[in-house]
């Protein structure tokens, strides 16, 4: 692979990283009690919790949901940026990263 091909390929892995930042996945937990927002890049971005859909006397459910709604976003995050990353497999290992 020529410089300029490297050149060229580590421009448009640079771009990916760019769209990963903005791209926004939502998940929810306990019929939408705990909603959590992370970025394509893995990023919290947000954790909303509605107070009406939650039980103070029964605080290890909200707990429960939120370290379900965190760990399935960040899964749900890895995979779209595997999937978006996947073209360029073959090619990074080409360029030693």
């Amino acid at each position: 692979m020529s410089r300029f091909d490297q050149a060229k390929m580590l421009m448009k892995v640079k771009k990916l990283q760019k769209e990963l930042q903005k791209q926004i996945i939502t998940v929810e937990q306990g019929d939408g009690a705990v909603k959590v927002e992370i970025t394509g890049e893995q990023k919290i971005k947000r954790i909303h919790i509605d107070p009406e859909a939650v039980d103070l006397d029964d605080i290890r459910v909200l707990e429960r949901w939120v370290e379900d709604a965190v760990k399935d976003a960040i899964s749900q995050s890895q995979k779209l940026a595997a999937e978006k990353m996947q073209p360029f497999m073959g090619a990074l290992g080409d360029l030693g990263l």
